[in-house]
């Protein structure tokens, strides 16, 4: 049998397979970059086909002259190879081709990455910190400044025997409480950094992937030109809930955006204005079991039990059957050398005395007392 048969059987059982393959009949493949809302990414796509249509090119040519050559040169055709041992001719044709296809590819890519690297005149400034496992924004023109945690629909599905189907959770892993909000047409400047360990700030439709590294700043930048939501992840793997952080930004009108800035001010003050206030149990257990949900049922399990040998369980513990101010500083403070994370820069004071007065009385403890934001305030002035 000739090897043109040979081949030719090859891609008629290949297109049989896929053809009775359901999986592979109904599936929307997706084989190509997004080109993205900025003209960064749009530089980026540009380089990507360029590339990807050059090296198509230049493997067709090669392996075609090998399979032709294969075919009709080979042995059993009686052909004898050329003794032939330097030809300056082909060295000099093989140096200039694969120069004259670098250049083509440096030069545009040079241009992007200084446009990428150019940080002048940015109309917003925020500060991305990764923390183990979510992203703080900081809006260092206004003073807006949030927690954007992964959403409470994601976190209880993703749960040990949650019985959730992920299939129906809207954006499941890929969705948060608090988006990051820009305008459209504006230059957004990053300033990315990590508190922790490394994570990396990862956008693919803005053009945008830059590492967040404890101790030193990465710069960054993008402009949407169409407003939407655009998502992103984690793109280091950076422990146990890499998976759970991802980034969500939404695009809006500079109307909205001026907006929106002035709901976050608004609700910030009324937050600072709550550390004096008394709360009703009921209240503090209320937004406790929501705060509870949130930041702590990803390490201790919505039942409290936690994960043996991983994260300690609350149903019984000492720390949380022990003295309120020892709790409050565990939750606030953290504990070093362990998996348990300081909350006091992450929560409010409010935010504290309620996930402590919810864990004091769920679980099966039932110490009776309750924390106020007062309290945790005093914790925090003791401390220093």
């Amino acid at each position: 049998m000739s090897a043109s048969k040979t081949i030719k059987k090859l891609v008629g059982l290949l297109g049989a397979i896929l053809t009775l393959s359901p999986a592979a009949a109904m599936a929307d493949f997706e084989l190509n970059l997004h080109q993205g809302v900025t003209k960064i990414s749009h530089e980026i796509y540009d380089i990507h086909m360029l590339v990807l249509w050059i090296v198509t090119i230049v493997g067709i040519l090669v392996f075609g002259v090998m399979i032709y050559s294969i075919i009709n040169h080979r042995k059993s055709k009686g052909v004898k190879p050329a003794t032939f041992h330097e030809s300056t001719v082909v060295e000099v044709i093989w140096t200039i081709i694969p120069f004259v296809i670098l250049v083509a590819i440096a030069v545009p890519a040079t241009k992007t990455l200084l446009e990428m690297d150019d940080m002048s005149h940015p109309d917003v400034n925020i500060k991305v910190v990764g923390w183990q496992w979510k992203w703080e924004y900081d809006y260092l023109d206004n003073g807006v400044r949030f927690f954007s945690n992964l959403a409470e629909s994601s976190v209880k599905a993703s749960q040990l025997h949650s019985g959730a189907d992920v299939t129906k959770v809207d954006h499941y892993l890929l969705d948060v409480d608090h988006p990051l909000v820009v305008p459209v047409g504006k230059k957004v400047r990053l300033l990315i950094t990590g508190n922790d360990v490394i994570h990396s700030w990862w956008v693919p439709q803005l053009g945008v992937k830059h590492d967040a590294i404890p101790g030193y700043i990465n710069e960054s930048w993008f402009r949407a030109d169409k407003e939407g939501v655009y998502r992103g992840q984690c793109a280091e793997l950076c422990g146990k809930g890499h998976g759970f952080m991802p980034i969500v930004v939404k695009v809006v009108s500079e109307n909205d955006y001026n907006t929106w800035v002035e709901e976050q001010k608004k609700a910030a003050a009324a937050a600072a204005q709550d550390v004096n206030k008394v709360y009703t149990k009921e209240e503090l257990m209320k937004h406790g079991e929501a705060i509870y949900n949130k930041d702590c049922a990803a390490c201790h399990q919505p039942n409290g039990m936690g994960l043996p040998g991983v994260f300690p369980a609350l149903a019984g513990s000492k720390t949380v059957d022990g003295p309120i101010e020892g709790h409050l500083h565990t939750v606030i403070f953290g504990r070093p050398g362990t998996a348990m994370q300081a909350f006091g820069k992450q929560l409010s004071a409010y935010d504290i005395a309620a996930v402590v007065t919810f864990e004091r009385n769920s679980f099966g403890n039932h110490m009776g007392d309750m924390a106020q934001p007062s309290d945790v305030i005093t914790v925090e002035k003791s401390s220093k």
